[in-house]
This record gives C-alpha cells, sequence and structure tokens, in this order.
C-alpha cells in the first residue's frame, strides 16, 4: 500500500498528537518512541515529547514506511503494536473523581509491509470505549472521550478481537476543570467536530492561544 503523504498531514487536522499527555503540567509522551531518541522538542509546536515505555511493558515499537517520514511531525513517526496476548493495557496515573479527554489515534501506514487494516477495541478499564475498524477508516481513525476516574490508576486498553494485531498511534490523557462538559452519568464521547470557518489554513497550538 503506497500511502500519499497528505493521509498523515490529515491525521494533524483531526487536532489529534501522537502523544500521551499524563500531567497537569502537559508533559507529552510519544506512542513508540524509543527511550534513546527521548526527550525531544517538536519545533512546530514547541512541546517536549517522552518515551511512552514508562507506562506500558508490553508491545513492539513499529515506524512509518520512508515514504511517509518527509514533511511531518515526529510524533507521528512511531507507533506500538501488539502481535502477543489477547489484551494490552497503558496504565496511567489520574487524580479520583477528576475529569479527563482522553483522545487514541491509529495510523497503520502499512509499517509491517503486511498491508492488513487492523480490526480491534479499545477499551477504558473493564469497559468497551470503541471498536477501531480501520478497514472502514483506511487513512487513520481517531476517538476522543471525556471520562472522570473513580480511582487514582486508569488502564486504557487494546483488545484482540480476531486475526489481525491492535496497534496504537496516538493516547492523550488531559485533564480538565471538573465543571467543563459535565455529564450526570457515564463518560461523554465525541459524535463529531465542525470546524466552523472557510479558511484552508489549520490552526492549532501554541498559535491559537492568547495569554
Amino acid at each position: 500500500m503506497n500511502s500519499p503523504h497528505w493521509i498523515l498531514l490529515t491525521l494533524f487536522g483531526f487536532g489529534v498528537l501522537a502523544i500521551l499527555r499524563f500531567s497537569e503540567a502537559q508533559n507529552q509522551e510519544d506512542c513508540g518512541l524509543p527511550l534513546n531518541e527521548s526527550p525531544y522538542i517538536e519545533p512546530e509546536n514547541e512541546i517536549q515529547f517522552s518515551s511512552d515505555e514508562t507506562f506500558i511493558k508490553s508491545g513492539k515499537i513499529g515506524r512509518m514506511p520512508e515514504n511517509l517520514e518527509s514533511g511531518n511531525l515526529k510524533q507521528y513517526l512511531t507507533l506500538r503494536y501488539f502481535p502477543d496476548g489477547i489484551r494490552n493495557c497503558y496504565d496511567l496515573r489520574v487524580e479520583k473523581g477528576r475529569n479527563y479527554l482522553i483522545r487514541a489515534m491509529f495510523f497503520y501506514g502499512n509499517f509491517d509491509g503486511l498491508n492488513v487494516l487492523p480490526e480491534f477495541d479499545i477499551y477504558i478499564g473493564p469497559n468497551k470505549w470503541a471498536t477501531i475498524d480501520l478497514q472502514q477508516e483506511p487513512f487513520g481513525s481517531g476517538k476522543e472521550v471525556i471520562h472522570m476516574s473513580e480511582t487514582n490508576s486508569l488502564q486504557i486498553c487494546l483488545v484482540k478481537t480476531g486475526a489481525t494485531t491492535p496497534m496504537i498511534s496516538a493516547l492523550e490523557l488531559r485533564p480538565l476543570a471538573n465543571g467543563t462538559y459535565i455529564a450526570k452519568s457515564g463518560s461523554l464521547k465525541l459524535n463529531f467536530r465542525v470546524y466552523l470557518s472557510n479558511s484552508t489554513v489549520l490552526l492549532r497550538y501554541v498559535f491559537n492561544f492568547n495569554p
């Protein structure tokens, strides 16, 4: 599968970074980033990224093909995939009773050369969050939910449901004010997002922030 360069740029437009954010200080963790490449500063947005290996011990590191590397942000170029086991989980430290924005991004990019788009499930703890079917979304899939943790730990798990291998390109955990997006019960899943502008220019952090 010869994926064009604009696929990764399209995912950039989703506003989903290939990162994990686990603290009030907005520390960024890049999925699949080797420890010997960690940390680094992404010049495009001046954010520091670190390896995700602190939060998960299973899985293997994959990397996008060379034809997708040029012109794309470094945090999009690695991923973690799980050929072993049925359920593989990130173990995250959170604040009990706090709202968190959780984002996950999945981009296959034929990193393994098999040209087999995977399908699998993602869970928040024991509860199913979503089915990831990249056969239906070959250019990538992004999922987003606002969730309040009932404990001081949180697991985000990828669960194998068939013959294909689960993988993840990005995971973001961002603390929110508890008055943001109040729900009487349960979590709030993103349905859709509309870009209310006729501009074709993408505007994102740090350029959209006015102190």
